[in-house]
């Protein structure tokens, strides 16, 4: 990519007025004003246009023409990696006739009123709802500048804006062979009213959505330019690393920093309630500092608290405490019930950028440098904390190294806005891997009894799913909710399945974690949990009933043809029925599996090819997944999502789990939380079904639908059913198949099966 397509990290001319005002709290306040990314302009368009350089042209939220010829694009969300620059950025350029060699991109500063996301009602980045909330917004947009810029120019030549016709930004009347360019009627064009309803491209016109882009962010992070939030370097900066008490709950006693200031670099030790930080004039002497830090906490009530213990608690709450009814039809009729168990563990973001963020507070202003997915929860916050209104927050975002949910929190730069307080410079505060692992906010445990009525074929006639977690929703958002207490995250992709049954019952049993414990989203949501227990269910029942796993499903998609057509493009390019995995040596054992699933408004199917050695090692050979995720945006970025979120899927499922001992968490690095290495990871292929229907997410359903495609196909290999991830190679060890290859899907003591 040329230079033209560079990022302004700085907004050109950021905020000289200290920033756009937030419009709510996210303490509840009402949001009545907000506008949720409105084409059109808007009232809080002007200020926004006059804090970004007053451009010549700035019809909307979006877009900014410049009076030397640049053009700006704003995008709304953030970039994490899952190139929503790249799309969001196609869509303005569609309408806007440019091509994306002639546009800049910038980050949008924190404004719900301006940039709130509709399915989110936030200026929120997460659920694979960016495409979903914007994909007609921003097309409208580009065709509400180009509406103006084109009357701009009729009106000069004095002739029917239908006549003219633009190409590359450059407007032209082909009657007369005279030509403009947008800078040349920018300022005209922002002197005439908003146009109103515009008319968007049919899309046999389109010249970007739907082809192959490059990633507008991609060059520069080949050449190491691009910059996250751990490069930022403001003068007079100083760096510091902290440490916060092990335990959850917690709380800072005391310490001795006579070793630590010894160290040379070392500038300063600060102190908070529950953590200490070591501030030098780099991090290597911070983290040495750190490291001889002689420090005294109070473990508070979690101080002996273990993974056995929660599992205990979540088993009987999930047993004996009170359900909320999800979603109900019919009534579970007279038949064969099968039932089983099914237990998912806590899960760490180990994003690869550790959390990180750069903060200087003065009498009248915070300036925050961060990436993160709430840019409006962190001034919210950052205000709280330095007692100052929200307009005297200054937020310059970041591209994040990577979210997953983890940085749909705030809590790392709460801290840093903490310990900046204490100081008259500004404050780089980066966590260790090992901080960042033993603190994160983690993925909630499940413990799911499912359940099912066939008939004499083995066909479901009635399913039935007991779910019991925590809730993520009821402590970041509670008026998210429903009335009835039921977070639709805890049933998501259960609670609607792919499948025609004729009745259901979906309840959650909300088992809150102990005070301190807090758990947040990762990858994948609720849906990501779901769509293991439902797709390995299920793949129980086919097999039980003596039916090829494909088929069963296909007998079961009745009007459903967009989930038909995935299986059946999936089953096509993977060969199935056709041709088995191919062991590589003859004591491994092959299987393959399948997964199905309708999660973010997509459809998905994934099959994996496997081989188990005797020793209960699980090799990846080969994985194919068929996608219609809608209209196609950009059909490289999806390639890309898939695969990388399937490999984070499938190193989750083979090796992710968060295990407590003594009321911390034991993992803290890649040795003991690893990933999949590159001589483990698969071939991958993706297949795109050409769709004209709305757009569905795509950020996270690689990720959701990898594990169950995987036990599947280890049980194919093996005939153990893994009913609890991470996968164990004890239990897939040659010595062990025969005893564990049988199992009772009803027994009298479903814990016992598990």
């Amino acid at each position: 990519m040329s230079r033209p397509n560079s990022f302004s990290p700085n907004r050109r001319r950021l905020l000289k007025a200290a920033g756009l005002s937030v419009a709510f709290s996210w303490l509840g306040a009402p949001r009545q004003a907000m506008a949720l990314v409105s084409p059109h302009r808007q009232a809080a368009d002007a200020a926004a246009a006059v804090a970004d350089g007053a451009p010549a042209f700035a019809p909307n939220a979006f877009i900014r023409i410049d009076a030397d010829g640049a053009i700006r694009l704003v995008m709304p969300m953030v970039e994490m990696g899952q190139a929503i620059y790249t799309g969001s950025c196609m869509l303005l350029a569609e309408e806007l006739d440019l091509d994306l060699d002639q546009i800049q991109v910038e980050h949008a500063p924190p404004s719900d009123e301006l940039y709130g996301m509709k399915l989110l009602k936030a200026q929120i980045t997460g659920g694979s709802t960016s495409t979903r909330s914007t994909f007609t917004e921003l097309r409208q947009a580009g065709a509400v500048a180009r509406t103006l810029l084109v009357a701009a120019a009729a009106a000069r030549w004095k002739v029917q804006p239908s006549a003219c016709v633009v190409e590359r930004g450059v407007i032209h009347h082909p009657p007369s062979g005279r030509s403009l360019r947008y800078a040349q009627v920018a300022q005209a064009a922002a002197r005439l009213p908003d146009p109103g309803e515009v008319k968007l491209k049919d899309p046999a016109q389109f010249r970007l959505i739907g082809k192959p882009m490059a990633r507008l962010d991609s060059a520069d992070k080949v050449r190491g330019v691009t910059r996250f939030g751990i490069d930022v370097a403001v003068p007079g900066m100083r760096i510091a690393t902290v440490r916060a008490c092990p335990t959850f709950g917690g709380k800072l006693v005391g310490v001795d920093d006579r070793a630590t200031r010894a160290i040379a670099g070392v500038i300063e030790v600060l102190c908070i309630d529950n953590a200490v930080a070591v501030v030098a004039t780099n991090f290597w002497a911070a983290k040495r500092g750190m490291e001889v830090l002689d420090i005294q906490w109070q473990h508070g009530p979690n101080a002996r608290l273990t993974t056995r213990e929660l599992r205990e608690d979540l088993a009987r709450s999930q047993a004996n405490g009170q359900a909320i009814v999800g979603r109900e039809v019919g009534s579970r009729p007279a038949g064969e019930f099968i039932q089983a168990t099914y237990k998912l563990p806590m899960l760490a973001h180990a994003t690869m950028e550790p959390l990180n963020a750069t903060v200087h507070v003065r009498s009248d202003r915070c300036e925050i440098w961060a990436g993160t997915q709430v840019p409006t929860r962190v001034v919210a916050n950052a205000a709280r904390i330095t007692g100052l209104p929200v307009e005297r927050i200054v937020l310059h975002s970041q591209y994040l190294g990577g979210g997953f949910g983890r940085r749909l929190e705030s809590d790392y730069v709460d801290q840093a806005v903490s310990f900046a307080r204490l100081l008259p410079y500004p404050l780089k505060i980066v966590w260790t891997r090992e901080e960042d692992i033993r603190h994160d906010i983690v993925r909630p445990m499940y413990h799911d009894v499912i359940s099912a009525v066939v008939d004499k074929n083995g066909m479901p006639l009635w399913y039935g799913d007991r779910v019991c977690s925590g809730t993520v929703l009821g402590r970041w958002r509670p008026g998210g909710m429903r009335k009835n207490g039921m977070d639709g995250d805890a049933i998501e992709c259960v609670a609607e399945l792919p499948y025609a049954i004729a009745s259901m019952k979906v309840e959650w049993v909300r088992h809150d974690m102990p005070p301190g414990l807090l758990v947040g989203w990762w990858r994948g949501v609720g849906a990501l949990h779901n769509i293991f227990i439902v797709e390995s269910f299920f793949d129980e029942l086919a097999h039980r009933a003596g039916r090829d796993p494909v088929e069963w499903r296909l007998a079961l998609l009745k009007n459903n043809p967009r989930s038909t057509a995935v299986l059946k493009l999936a089953a096509a390019k993977m060969g199935w029925g056709s041709s088995q995995p191919v062991r590589t040596a003859s004591s491994n054992r092959a299987g393959r599996g399948v997964a199905l699933a309708e999660p973010f408004g997509t459809r998905v199917c994934a099959m994996v090819d496997v081989e188990v050695t005797p020793q209960g090692e699980v090799q990846l050979r080969r994985a194919v997944v068929a996608v219609d995720c809608g209209i196609a945006i950009n059909t490289g970025s999806i390639e890309a999502q898939i695969q990388g979120g399937l490999l984070f899927g499938l190193s989750a499922a083979l090796f992710n789990e968060i295990t407590l001992r003594d009321g911390a968490i034991e993992q803290g690095n890649f040795n003991d939380y690893r990933m999949l290495r590159m001589n483990e990871t698969p071939a991958v292929e993706v297949h795109i079904v050409n769709s004209t229907e709305a757009p569905g997410g795509i950020g996270e359903v690689g990720t959701a639908i990898a594990a169950p495609a995987l036990t599947n196909a280890i049980y194919a290999a093996t005939g153990v059913r893994l009913r609890e991830l991470p996968v164990r190679r004890a239990l897939l060890a040659r010595p062990q198949h025969t005893l564990l290859k049988t199992f009772d899907l009803a027994p009298s003591n479903p814990e016992a099966a598990a």
